[in-house]
């Protein structure tokens, strides 16, 4: 599973803005959301969405899946158990690499 958990976090990193969002509590917010949507959508799992802030979430993950679906077609073909352990390891993984090990000392700053 690390190879595919590789995979995904090397796509979003080459692909996606929303990790990059400017203080660690929305780089952390969009990486949950996101990354939970995402299984769900995979799975084929009903979403609901109730904020504006779900349906923006829900937007990305949508175009993530339909990307990841066609460079990864073997992400349909896993088990719900090890998508979702797949899918904890990349949202690990985005956290250590865009939050805690950042270099960014905004991202901190609680004035904003």
């Amino acid at each position: 599973m690390s190879e595919r958990s590789d995979e995904i976090v090397a796509f979003i990193q080459e692909r996606c803005l929303w990790q990059f969002f400017s203080r660690a509590w929305d780089r952390e917010e969009n990486i949950q959301g996101i990354i939970d949507i995402l299984g769900q959508i995979i799975k084929g799992e009903h979403i609901t969405l109730e904020t504006p802030s779900d349906r923006c979430l829900y937007a990305d993950a949508k175009i993530l899946a339909g990307q990841i679906k066609e460079r990864s077609p073997w992400i349909s073909q896993v088990t719900a158990e090890q998508l979702d352990d797949t899918l904890a390891t990349v949202k690990a993984r985005l956290t250590e690499i865009t939050i805690t090990k950042s270099q960014n000392i905004e991202l901190r700053v609680a004035g904003y």
